[in-house]
């Protein structure tokens, strides 16, 4: 009895801290959510895959310059949830979006579902 009590104790504390790893790896610490801004971009490349779905997007400055911005969405499965496929966004589309920024300064940053659209004013996906 006690064997057995020793074993599920092991267990569960084991599955707790991974369990902790696992919240840690989703942490988005590194993102300003306090100055968000709206971004307008081309898609140089969209990557629908797991963890967190990534859109390279080049951004033109305001001095003319133009950077290739690094963004991480949610989860594909999100996204999935909402209609997107892979192949929601390709090369080439001009895209709006909130942004938070990287708290380092880097051209990159973090978006939601809820905060995106062709720069027109279009939804990517249109839900039926």
């Amino acid at each position: 009895m006690m064997k057995r009590l020793a074993t599920a104790l092991l267990v569960i504390g084991a599955v707790a801290a991974a369990g902790g790893t696992a919240m840690a790896h989703h942490s988005f610490a590194m993102f300003d959510q306090d100055h968000k801004a709206e971004r307008t971009g081309v898609v140089k490349e969209f990557k629908l895959t797991a963890p967190h779905v990534f859109i390279m997007l080049e951004i033109k400055e305001e001095d003319g310059a133009s950077n290739v911005w690094a963004l991480e969405g949610e989860a594909p499965a999100a996204l999935v949830r909402d209609g997107w496929t892979s192949k929601s966004l390709k090369p080439g589309d001009e895209i709006k979006l909130m942004v938070a920024p990287l708290r380092s300064g880097a051209a990159g940053g973090a978006w939601v579902i809820k905060d995106i659209s062709f720069s027109d004013g279009k939804p990517i996906v249109v839900r039926p």
